[in-house]
């Protein structure tokens, strides 16, 4: 039993934020930035690790990729930079009923985070391309929660930890679209670890990693989690 639903973290790219495979194109400007040629075998490979680990933090990523920390950095740095200049261009956009259930959890008096593997930068200019700098009471980078990102806990328990909403980590909701996301929500102890179906990740991953539901999207949510809310 998950008990009274309080606190509810979501993720920003592919569960609230539709970015159409921006990362992607950010990670190739990257590769390149580094020497990395695009339709080597070796850029292949780095691609397929990129979109395996879908909404695990960048940094570790680049860590994983390139092996060496000055050289992650500089990734990073152009990544953010690339993903941000995306941004600026007008190339995302809400997933489809996202700020609708965000302000109805919000009216049923529910406590609203905003989560992302993305750096605060990064993240900042997502908010301000898509209007929602108010439209939550917390947004939390890896940076914010300690510098780890998901699959660790971190920011839902930072989430937990600076808005006081919930008495217990089992009032907590967290809403994904990767494995990443289901593991952190289930590390953290969340009551309801919610797969959504509009990211990077299937139903088969979201539920093999921890899963207690998986929607076909975020607008689905408020609906779920009215049987948990006080």
């Amino acid at each position: 039993m998950t008990g009274n639903v309080r606190l509810v973290v979501l993720d920003m790219a592919g569960t609230t934020v539709a970015d159409g495979g921006l990362v992607e194109q950010a990670f190739s400007a990257a590769a390149r930035e580094l020497g990395v040629e695009e339709g080597s075998a070796d850029h292949a490979a780095k691609l397929e690790y990129v979109r395996a680990t879908m909404g695990e933090s960048k940094i570790s990523v680049f860590r994983h990729l390139f092996g060496d920390e000055a050289l992650a950095q500089q990734a990073n740095v152009a990544f953010e930079r690339a993903y941000g200049q995306l941004v600026d261009g007008g190339r995302i956009a809400p997933i489809l009923g996202a700020r609708e259930a965000i302000e109805e959890m919000r009216a049923a008096g529910l406590t609203v985070a905003l989560s992302t593997g993305f750096a605060r930068v990064t993240q900042d200019a997502i908010l301000d391309a898509l209007g929602w700098r108010d439209l939550v009471a917390l947004t939390l980078c890896p940076a914010d929660a300690g510098g780890r990102g998901r699959p660790y806990p971190d920011m839902v328990l930072a989430a937990f930890l600076r808005t006081g909403a919930a008495d217990s980590v089992r009032e907590i909701a967290v809403a994904g679209d990767t494995a990443y996301d289901m593991r952190s929500g289930v590390r953290a102890g969340a009551g309801v670890v919610a797969g959504v179906l509009t990211g990077a990740h299937d139903a088969a991953a979201l539920a093999d990693a921890g899963a207690t539901h998986v929607l076909g999207s975020v607008a689905e949510l408020p609906a779920l989690l009215r049987g948990f809310a006080r």
